[in-house]
């Protein structure tokens, strides 16, 4: 029998939270060959999911719950996950129904076929205009800073090899990215094409201040190019500099009656010195992450678990 553990982040989905779960039973009933376990884990939501996640750990035990001390986000909810999955194949899915369980064999089936991580691709996403901006804007930030296929669509439904996540588990520092992580493993990495669902409660829980936070968790964290590309632009800044100073006082030379433009200067001045700004707080931004790393600053902290005794201690994992 094939192990498969489903980890599910949750944050705000009481009403939803058990139809994923019912449909998740219902498909895995249906595959001979294979066992499982759901993996539920509340990320300090503001509503009753934690008391929902502990009532399904009671009726079933092949459920179960890990809540967390607060909201830590999407991908430090996974790392808690996959500390305690013990399933040869570990799926991500979501906890509001748009990723259907019922499309969840299709990506085990292709990553039989020898891949080490299936990502769910869709055609059409039924998200909101901002949360599907993000993720465009996120997708080329991801070719440009850590190479990312083009051809390859990252979604938050994949299922990955246990050595893949045995190896995203080594990265302890807070701020995890999976997708960065997952990146740094391998490249063998395969999409199959399933249906993306609407909502059937609430809305999303990403907004602007999360995306970016997303984004500078991953792209701090995983790749240099944004310092490199901000010591590039002050070269050509530099070199632009040096141009103009020439043309200046060849100018003055053939023409000793110009006078020196104030707004020009005061232009060129504000132009430099916001440049130089920027550069800074995106060197800070470095800086800040390796101070927290090095005062070891968790990932994030279990208050409670559920049916999980002895994984939590088998792992290791932080509690409160």
């Amino acid at each position: 029998m094939t192990r498969v553990s489903l980890v599910i982040p949750c944050y705000n989905s009481s009403k939803t939270v058990g139809n994923v779960i019912d449909n998740i039973k219902k498909v895995m009933s249906e595959r001979y060959g294979y066992e499982y376990e759901i993996i539920l884990v509340n990320d300090c939501s503001a509503d009753q999911t934690k008391d929902v996640i502990e009532d399904l750990c009671e009726s079933d035990k092949n459920i179960k719950g890990l809540s967390l001390a607060k909201n830590f986000g999407q991908h430090a909810a996974l790392m808690a996950g996959y500390a305690v999955a013990t399933g040869e194949l570990v799926v991500s899915m979501d906890d509001d129904g748009q990723t259907p369980a019922s499309e969840m064999f299709k990506l085990i089936d292709k990553l039989n076929e020898g891949y080490d991580v299936v990502y769910a691709s869709y055609e059409d996403k039924k998200h909101n205009s901002l949360r599907n901006f993000g993720s465009k804007l996120n997708t080329i930030m991801a070719e440009l800073l850590i190479e990312k296929p083009k051809d390859l669509q990252v979604t938050s439904y994949f299922v990955a090899k246990r050595f893949v996540i045995d190896e995203i588990l080594y990265y302890k520092n807070a701020y995890p990215y999976i997708l960065g992580l997952v990146f740094r493993t391998t490249h063998n990495i395969a999409n199959v094409p399933v249906e993306h669902r609407e909502r059937t409660e609430g809305k999303s829980n990403y907004n602007l201040k999360k995306l970016v936070s997303l984004w500078m968790n991953g792209f701090t964290a995983f790749s240099v190019k944004p310092l490199r590309i901000a010591t590039a632009i002050g070269l050509i800044c530099a070199i632009l500099g040096f141009i103009f100073a020439i043309y200046t006082i060849i100018h003055k030379l053939l023409n000793p009656n110009m006078v020196a433009g104030y707004s020009s200067m005061m232009s060129v001045q504000l132009f430099i010195g916001g440049l130089i700004l920027m550069v800074l707080g995106l060197i800070g931004e470095y800086i800040g992450r390796i101070y927290i790393s090095i005062n070891n600053s968790p990932q994030y902290v279990i208050r409670e678990t559920f049916n999980l005794e002895n994984e939590v201690n088998r792992a290791g994992i932080n509690h409160e």
